[in-house]
């Protein structure tokens, strides 16, 4: 008999292309407000290199500095790697700036 894990590898359950796109990436926080590197970026989240301490289920505001115009968001920290980064989901992006973001990512 053969075994399968069940358990899909953390990159395998994204529902998004991510891309490699390096901008900085303006968060606020409960507790904090700073200035991230994005390491990558899709129309779904990202992954910002941070040593800020962001523990998974906070909530962040975003602004994302993209082919000429801020992208706004919310977005939650579903992963948490401290010290190093944290991968964030985006919430409440608007159909338009979902667009922007679309098209700032094809055109790299």
């Amino acid at each position: 008999m053969n075994f399968v894990n069940s358990q899909e590898p953390f990159e395998e359950r994204r529902r998004f292309e991510r891309s490699r796109l390096i901008i900085d990436v303006y968060y606020n926080g409960a507790d904090l407000t700073g200035v991230a590197s994005s390491q990558d970026i899709s129309p779904g989240g990202l992954y910002m290199n941070t040593q800020a301490e962001l523990p998974e289920g906070s909530l962040l505001t975003l602004r994302l500095p993209l082919a000429g115009r801020d992208v706004v968001c919310n977005g939650e920290v579903v992963y948490s790697n401290p010290g190093r980064g944290v991968g964030v989901t985006f919430q409440g992006l608007s159909d338009e700036d979902r667009a922007h973001l679309e098209a700032a990512l094809k055109s790299q």
